[in-house]
C-alpha cells in the first residue's frame, strides 16, 4: 500500500512537471495568448511622402512606432510639399507631409475630384534659416530687401559686391529648395511678394542635406532651408539673421514661435487621408503621432505647437 502511495505521488509529480513544459514551450493562460497576439497581428504598410522640411519629425515617429510594430512598413519620402500633394490627392499616399496648406483651388479640386477626404493636423513652427559658408566672415545680416535684390527673377547681382557696399568682389552661389517644395512656396511669397516667383539660375534640390553640403563647402555661398538642418549641421553651416525693418533678429526655439523672427516663421503639417485612417494600422499610427509629435518635433529642431492645438487635430478625426 505504501509503495503504491509513493508511486501515485511520484506520477502527480510527473504530470505536474510535463504541464509546466508544455506551458513554457507553447504557452498557458488565455491573457498571455493574447496580449503576444495582439502585439503581432498588426500589419501593413503606410505611405507618407512631402516636405522635406517635416521629413525629419514623420521619420522620427516611423521610427519609434516600428519598435512597437515591427511588422507595419512606414515608407516615408521626400518630394517636396507640392510633389506629396501630388500624389496624396490621387489617393497614392495615406499621409502628406507639408510646409504650408494645400492650396485651393489647385490641390484641392484635384482630391474632390478623386474623392479623397482628409484631415489637417498642425504640428509645430519652422524658421527658414537664411545660411552661408562658416569660411564667410564678411556678412552677419541681410535685409529683405537685401535677400529680394538678391533672389527676385530678374535680379542682375552675381557677386557679393553688389549686395552691399564693403562685401568683397567674391562670385555668389545661391542654393535652395526645388520648385516642388513648400520652403520655396513659402521664401518667395514672403521674400518675393508672390510664390513660386524666383531667379531660376540657382542650385535646387528636394534633399536638404544636399543643400547643407553645397553651402558649407562654397564660400561664395547663399541658401536657405528649414530650421532643423541648420540645427543638425551646426559646424557646417553659417546662419544669418534676418532684417524685416526692426533689426537683425537669427531663427531660434525662442524667436520663431514668438514671431520676433519674421517674416519667415511658418506652420507644418501633416494631411490625414480619412479613408485611410479606417485602416487599423493607419489609426494607430496617427493616434501615436498625436502622442509623440511635441517631444519628437522639438527634438529634431522645431518648436512644437500646444496641447491644446493637439488636442483639436485628434478631435477632427474620423471615429
Amino acid at each position: 500500500m505504501t509503495a503504491l502511495v509513493r508511486n501515485t505521488k511520484n506520477l502527480s509529480i510527473l504530470f505536474i512537471v510535463l504541464g509546466i513544459f508544455i506551458c513554457g514551450s507553447v504557452g498557458c493562460g488565455n491573457d498571455t495568448s493574447n496580449r503576444s497576439d495582439s502585439q503581432k497581428e498588426l500589419t501593413g504598410t503606410i505611405e507618407i511622402d512631402g516636405s522635406s522640411t517635416v521629413y525629419p519629425i514623420s521619420e522620427a515617429v516611423a521610427e519609434e512606432f516600428n519598435k512597437l510594430h515591427p511588422r507595419v512598413r512606414v515608407n516615408v519620402g521626400v518630394s517636396g510639399t507640392g510633389g506629396g500633394f501630388k500624389r496624396f490627392t490621387v489617393g497614392e499616399t495615406d499621409i502628406s507631409d507639408a510646409s504650408r496648406p494645400i492650396k485651393d483651388p489647385q490641390e484641392t479640386s484635384v482630391a474632390d475630384e478623386n474623392g479623397i477626404g482628409y484631415v489637417k493636423m498642425r504640428l509645430g513652427t519652422d524658421g527658414l534659416s537664411v545660411t552661408v559658408s562658416p569660411s564667410n566672415d564678411f556678412v552677419e545680416c541681410l535685409t529683405i530687401k537685401e535677400l529680394n535684390a538678391i533672389w527676385k527673377p530678374d535680379s542682375k547681382i552675381y557677386n557679393w559686391k553688389d549686395v552691399r557696399l564693403g562685401f568683397p568682389n567674391l562670385k555668389i552661389r545661391l542654393y535652395g529648395p526645388d520648385t516642388d517644395s513648400g520652403t520655396f512656396d513659402y521664401f518667395t511669397e514672403e521674400i518675393n511678394g508672390e510664390a513660386q516667383v524666383s531667379r531660376p539660375d540657382y542650385t535646387a534640390s528636394a534633399d536638404d542635406n544636399v543643400l547643407v553640403q553645397g553651402i558649407s563647402g562654397d564660400k561664395g555661398s547663399l541658401g536657405y532651408f528649414g530650421f532643423a538642418y541648420y540645427a543638425e549641421n551646426t559646424d557646417k553651416l553659417k546662419l544669418l539673421s534676418v532684417d524685416s525693418g526692426s533689426g537683425c533678429v537669427k531663427p531660434s526655439l525662442q524667436t520663431i514661435p514668438s514671431g520676433e523672427y519674421s517674416p519667415l516663421s511658418r506652420p507644418l503639417f501633416i494631411y490625414v487621408n480619412t479613408d485611410s485612417y479606417k485602416r487599423p494600422e493607419v489609426k494607430i499610427f496617427v493616434d501615436y503621432y498625436m502622442e509623440v509629435g511635441p517631444d519628437l518635433t522639438n527634438e529634431v529642431g522645431y518648436v512644437a505647437s500646444s496641447e491644446s492645438t493637439y488636442a483639436d487635430n485628434k478631435s477632427r478625426l474620423p471615429e
